[in-house]
């Protein structure tokens, strides 16, 4: 697949790292010189410095043969213009772009985006993609990743397994037997920094991260199993009222029973937001401030949740919070290599906005009936949901006389309105929603296994 990325931004380099590593052909646009000189150095993907949108730069990328054109620039314009010409002159059959500003997001506009308007078959919202993930994680404090599939029936979450855990030393196929109310498929663990598909013989240990798959009905009985049944928060501090801080505001009035304040340095976007926002006190100050945060009921606070542009003032304003006594801690990263030193320091959970965009698009690089992709790790595996065909080599065999790769653990299916864990007798039908986790290595085995065979026809 040859995929042109307009970009070489984090989100941009992101993307081209992960495509490259699965041989794409890639080809890179930024019009910093530096960037490119970066990326192309440190990846084997070709260069091109140039704007994404002139139709010159994108015939020197080789429009005229590429397949998907991803434009991740710092302009919606950019992108959305450089997405018209590939369509409109070099026929690219699909185009992805990120659309940060809300004006073009409001939903009176929703034909806007289409073939017979500006063709863009993706739009990525870094703004409310976050915003999502961090309600889903103020929603379930007690795991430190959530992704829902299956039209949100079957979630995947991860939780590192603290001293008190019962499940820890023993013996993976015993845990069933030991805990039958622990409804859950563990597909993955994560151990220093390596993650590896589990086995009936495995022990866990503590520290461990597990990323388990379950039922969304039963996942907060498995979390109180696990001993992370923390409850929701019902005092939150939002530190940053940006578009991410203002998403996440709103979201969480609609939930009716929140108490919210939000901390924002910029006296001109705090009256905008205070003025938009009907039940959050917007307080216009520094959350480094450590008087402001008390003024904020930071003593009171369950959750602090640090949104501003920066790493650093979102590692330093949380532990500034938790000091005056917020209880946790939630920040936005956007520099990979914080987040780990982030929750060494104190930081109880972060969020990497490059993560949930790559994830996005890895859905519509993916060959087969794939519905949903999560990258866990930095790739080191995926979460993939997906649509078993009559074809497939999983239909009609019990699981245990089908030939999984080694590095593919299926968490749970969806029949019809039926959750299922499956075990070693279990079937798959054609027509089931397969929710599994893939090693890296093991990734084009899954598209395979649910691609359209030429039989089918």
């Amino acid at each position: 697949m040859r995929v042109i990325v307009c970009g070489a931004g984090r989100v941009g380099y992101g993307i081209a790292t992960r495509l490259a590593r699965e041989k794409f052909n890639v080809t890179i646009i930024d019009q910093n010189k530096e960037l490119v000189r970066g990326v192309t150095e440190r990846l084997d993907v070709r260069g091109v410095v140039g704007n994404g949108s002139y139709p010159d730069t994108l015939v020197e990328a080789g429009a005229k043969e590429a397949d998907m054109l991803i434009a991740v620039t710092h302009s919606d314009e950019v992108n959305i213009v450089a997405c018209q010409i590939a369509h409109t002159l070099f026929d690219v059959p699909t185009k992805i772009a990120r659309i940060r500003s809300q004006s073009y997001l409001d939903p009176k506009y929703a034909d806007m985006f289409s073939r017979t308007n500006i063709p863009i078959d993706v739009i990525i919202s870094p703004e409310e993609e976050v915003a999502e993930a961090v309600l889903q994680r103020l929603s379930t404090p007690g795991a430190f990743e959530i992704k829902p599939f299956a039209d949100g029936r079957i979630w995947a979450l991860g939780v590192r397994l603290a001293p008190e855990c019962p499940i820890l030393n023993t013996p993976l196929r015993q845990v069933a037997e030991l805990f039958p109310d622990l409804r859950i498929t563990i597909v993955g663990v994560k151990r220093k920094t390596k993650i590896f598909r589990p086995h009936a013989d495995d022990q866990l240990q503590e520290g461990d991260d597990i990323y388990f798959v379950a039922d969304r009905t039963k996942v907060d009985r498995a979390l109180q199993i696990l001993g992370q049944s923390a409850a929701q928060a019902r005092r939150v501090i939002i530190i940053g009222g940006g578009n991410i801080g203002y998403h996440v505001a709103r979201s969480l009035e609609r939930l009716g029973s929140m108490k919210i304040r939000l901390i924002e340095s910029d006296p001109e976007r705090a009256a905008v937001v205070a003025e938009k926002l009907e039940r959050t006190v917007v307080l216009n100050g520094n959350g480094l401030d450590s008087e402001i945060l008390r003024e904020a009921g930071a003593e009171d606070a369950e959750t602090v949740v640090s949104l501003t542009n920066s790493d650093q003032v979102n590692i330093l304003s949380a532990l500034v919070a938790k000091r005056e006594g917020t209880r946790r801690a939630m920040v936005l990263i956007n520099e990979p290599d914080y987040g780990p030193l982030a929750q060494s320091v104190g930081v109880d959970r972060y969020i990497d906005p490059r993560a949930t965009t790559v994830s996005t698009i890895l859905q519509h690089v993916r060959r087969g009936r794939i519905k949903g992709v999560f990258s866990l790790l930095d790739g080191q595996a995926e979460l993939i949901d997906a649509i078993a065909l009559e074809t497939s080599s999983l239909v009609g065999e019990p699981l245990r006389t089908v030939a999984l790769p080694s590095g593919v653990v299926i968490g749970a299916i969806m029949r019809d309105d039926e959750v299922i864990l499956p075990n070693a007798d279990t079937s798959i039908n054609a027509g089931d929603r397969v929710v599994l986790l893939a090693l890296r290595d093991h990734v084009k085995d899954v598209e395979q296994m649910f691609r359209v065979s030429l039989e089918y026809f």
